[in-house]
């Protein structure tokens, strides 16, 4: 059978396949140029669902990783790819069957149990319900309700983090430091225990800026990305940052994750 175009990674799941998209992910990351197409199938209910994964993988000669935890589906699937000679790999098995072993007991075979509707899950959706509301500066009161406040010029990934802070069910609300804009007074009147100055170095800063106006379809040469422009703007912030006296963080090399672990570790220590 002929390949055509980029080998392709179907992640089968009988939940919503975040677990085996994580892993994917991991590793085809180890490749560069990343050469992987990568297709998540969630919520896998029976054989129908599964007939129509072993026809679409067999169409482009790919590779199914899965995750099922119900035995039937899991023993029906590896059945259906030896038939058709496809190759796979089953990330949940061994691990449930190691530790069915080693605990002398058996799994609940139970799908979607990674994100149970319980207290922690309905504190995320609030939290992240939050970071909506409170995103940019769109609302100054969210300054005073927030667990974590993060200032920063524009790019600085104040809303990526907000995002991925909910996530870990953090209230996260956001404030852009523009020169021509009077920072708000709840910025002043809450501790500043609670807020995160984000610095990032200029030349960085132009770099992200132009990038963003190449996807706008704009000219490199606009205002936002003009280097003057950004060394005043990120003066204007140390100086907010100053009179706050706040935690400062530079982001300029830190990917989101990163940045948020030092967040996370900073809010658990104070």
């Amino acid at each position: 059978m002929e390949v055509r175009g980029n080998p392709v990674v179907y992640v089968a799941s009988d939940s919503a396949g975040e677990t085996g998209e994580a892993v994917v992910k991991a590793a085809v990351v180890q490749f560069y140029p990343q050469q992987v197409e990568l297709r998540i199938v969630p919520f896998l209910e029976d054989r129908a669902g599964i007939d129509k994964l072993i026809r679409t993988a067999k169409e482009r000669d790919g590779i199914i990783v899965f995750t099922l935890v119900i035995p039937e589906l899991r023993d029906y699937l590896i059945e259906q790819a030896v038939r058709h000679q496809l190759t796979h790999i089953d990330l949940m098995g061994p691990i449930l069957g190691t530790l069915e072993q080693r605990l002398q007991q058996q799994s609940r075979h139970q799908p979607g149990m990674i994100h149970p509707l319980d207290e922690d899950y309905f504190k995320k959706v609030e939290a992240i319900e939050f970071a909506v509301k409170y995103d940019d500066g769109r609302d100054f009161t969210g300054v005073l309700q927030a667990d974590i406040v993060l200032v920063g010029v524009s790019r600085t990934s104040k809303t990526p983090l907000s995002m991925y802070l909910a996530h870990k069910k953090f209230k996260v609300a956001n404030v852009p430091l523009v020169p021509e804009i009077q920072p708000p007074e709840q910025l002043f009147s809450v501790s500043n225990k609670k807020i995160i100055g984000l610095r990032i170095t200029p030349d960085k800063l132009n770099m992200i800026r132009s990038e963003r106006l190449k996807m706008l379809g704009l000219p490199e040469t606009a205002m936002y990305a003009n280097v003057e422009r950004i060394n005043m703007e990120l003066e204007y912030a140390d100086r907010i940052m100053k009179r706050i006296g706040c935690t400062v963080i530079d982001v300029s090399n830190k990917a989101v994750e990163e940045t948020a672990s030092l967040i996370i570790d900073w809010y658990r220590g104070k």
